[in-house]
């Protein structure tokens, strides 16, 4: 049997608030690099509008901003861009002859190197940060849903629903396609997915000698080149086991998901043994 309901029946408990770096962070990489340049652009607007009215020393620092600003909420790539782009605005607007990438004066020259060195570092030190601040609240969200996720269990109701609220656990932990796939030594007795890939018989094979052998399988490595999904096995008792299977982008897979998935895979194996002993118990 095979079956992609709703994700409705998983319900999540409230979880940490997302740090807003964490949810800039998805935007598209040419939209980061868009608005990192354009923020350096408003800097140089600001800077020669103040060049022009007052004398400020230090006045290479107003480029400064906008690689912090790029760093913290869309990563180093961008905030890197933002600090050479700042360098050569200061070159060419603020620095004389005017309007020309050429220096003359030694000391500008210095200072336009100063400026590109601290842009770096800086750019470096807040993107650490943001990076340790993401992984903060990535954590925090992922302990959150695995909490609601065993929550959840309890309240299932057949393997159907152990299934169902497994699949949509997974899905909102890693934002990838899941299959679920419950075997008997002869067939496929259940499929649930969530996404838009459904398992091709390589795929069967990779999850079946994952669950045969108990460890897991990856995607596309010999002798399942074709399979699409990591398969992790669920090791229950031999009337309630089954295999987790996530199709991960290859260019975008999670350092080590498999902690967080043997510990789905350990929820699920402990509710479908106490949903068989349930069964047991009233046949």
């Amino acid at each position: 049997m095979s079956a992609q309901s709703s994700p409705q029946e998983f319900k999540l408990f409230p979880e940490p608030g997302t740090l807003p770096a964490l949810q800039l962070s998805n935007t598209p990489l040419p939209v980061r690099y868009l608005i990192a340049c354009a923020m350096t652009g408003i800097a140089t607007v600001v800077a020669v509008g103040l060049d022009s009215t007052v004398t400020i020393p230090n006045l290479s620092l107003v480029f400064v901003v906008p690689v912090l600003i790029a760093a913290v909420a869309f990563g180093l790539g961008p905030s890197l861009a933002s600090a050479i782009l700042g360098a050569l605005a200061y070159n060419f607007f603020l620095t004389e002859p005017r309007f020309t990438l050429r220096v003359d004066d030694p000391a500008n020259i210095l200072a336009i190197g100063l400026l590109f060195i601290v842009g770096v570092i800086a750019s470096a030190v807040a993107s650490t940060a943001r990076r340790r601040a993401d992984d903060a609240a990535l954590a925090g969200r992922q302990a959150a849903l695995a909490r609601s996720y065993g929550q959840n269990l309890v309240a299932a109701d057949g393997p159907e629903a152990i299934f169902s609220r497994t699949a949509d656990a997974l899905e909102a932990l890693f934002k990838v396609p899941v299959v679920l796939i419950s075997m008997s030594q002869n067939a496929v007795e259940l499929t649930l997915r969530r996404g838009g890939i459904e398992p091709s018989p390589i795929d069967i094979e990779a999850a079946r000698s994952s669950l045969t052998t108990g460890k897991v399988a990856l995607a596309d490595i010999y002798p399942f080149d074709g399979s699409r999904f990591d398969f992790w096995p669920v090791m229950g008792s031999a009337s309630s086991r089954a295999v987790i299977g996530l199709a991960f982008d290859p260019q975008e897979r999670p350092p080590q998901p498999g902690t967080l998935v043997e510990l789905v895979a350990s929820l699920m194996a402990l509710a479908l043994d106490r949903q068989h002993l349930r069964g047991s118990d009233r046949g």
